[in-house]
């Protein structure tokens, strides 16, 4: 039986300076991947009941995405962040309170646990939508994957610290991970603590164009450089395209460095596209069809 993959979180609009507008959000844009990637996730999220918000639901069903989680606030609009570039580096402009703030527990019919649960720390900024996370979590069997987001001032330390100790798995960058849990200790050593005192399967650190290591609780150390000469149109979005990855090998029992290459890989390709998704299939093909050999 196939593992009932969910994704929990924001789906928002991106705006550009240029003034386009993309469908964005980390734990959408790691929906669309893995629904591009054959995985058929199971997005809960919710929208406002405007203009913005049947756009998105468009964009859902026209990809082949299952909207049955997708709920429809009446008072709070759709998510929207304003992102601003400096030295190529996304800045974010984050509209509070928006409709993904306020996601609810899925209805009675829809209580069938999640075998793996991924989602972000953005969304839990108010306690509906955490309080909702939590309920999801608290069914049996439910592996969980954090990605951490951090984005100022939407959130409290210790609330993400608690996000780590309920979870399986961690992706944060390097920045992050200093921010999170500052200490002089050198980088290897502040792992490890993290891992035993936070009962973690596994972390995974970015560092952007230095690519990214995987440690696990068993002692697994590896790590991972990006090809030279990457087309870099903008990074908006690479750490979601590195993390849709993960789950897929993680979910399918690839081995450990042969996830984090692929991962890396995909990740790469996606900073040469404009904005977090792409919408031509094609593009992920290439990718299912090299993962074959």
């Amino acid at each position: 039986m196939k593992q009932r993959l969910c994704i929990f979180g924001e789906v928002l609009f991106d705006h550009f300076p240029d003034g386009k507008r993309i469908l964005g959000g980390a734990p959408f844009n790691v929906a669309w991947h893995l629904q591009a990637f054959g995985q058929a996730p199971y997005f809960i999220s919710r929208i406002g009941d405007d203009k913005e918000g049947e756009t998105i639901r468009k964009a859902m069903r026209d990809w082949g995405m299952n909207t049955e989680g997708l709920q429809t606030d009446k008072q709070l609009p759709t998510g929207r962040v304003s992102i601003e570039f400096v030295d190529n580096e996304p800045h974010y402009d984050i509209v509070h309170p928006c409709a993904y703030d306020a996601i609810e527990t899925l209805p009675a019919k829809d209580s069938q646990p999640c075998d793996f649960l991924y989602h972000g720390s953005l969304a839990l900024r108010n306690e509906i939508s955490k309080g909702t996370v939590e309920n999801l979590i608290s069914k049996q069997s439910t592996r969980v994957f954090v990605d951490v987001n951090l984005r100022s001032p939407w959130y409290q330390r210790e609330q993400v610290h608690q996000m780590v100790r309920d979870a399986n798995w961690v992706k944060l960058n390097i920045d992050e991970m200093n921010e999170l849990y500052p200490s002089n200790e050198i980088e290897a050593v502040k792992v490890t603590s993290i891992l035993e005192e936070s009962r973690l399967d596994g972390m995974i650190l970015t560092r952007g164009s230095e690519g990214a290591s995987v440690m696990t609780a068993s002692g697994d150390h590896i790590e991972v450089l990006p090809k030279a000469n990457i087309n870099l149109v903008d990074t908006v979005g690479a750490g979601d395209a590195f993390a849709s990855v993960m789950i897929l090998g993680l979910t399918n029992h690839w081995p450990l460095d042969l996830t984090l290459q692929r991962a890396q890989d995909f990740a790469s390709a996606l900073v040469g596209q404009r904005g977090a998704t792409v919408s031509d299939s094609n593009f992920y093909q290439v990718f299912m069809e090299s993962w074959k050999n």
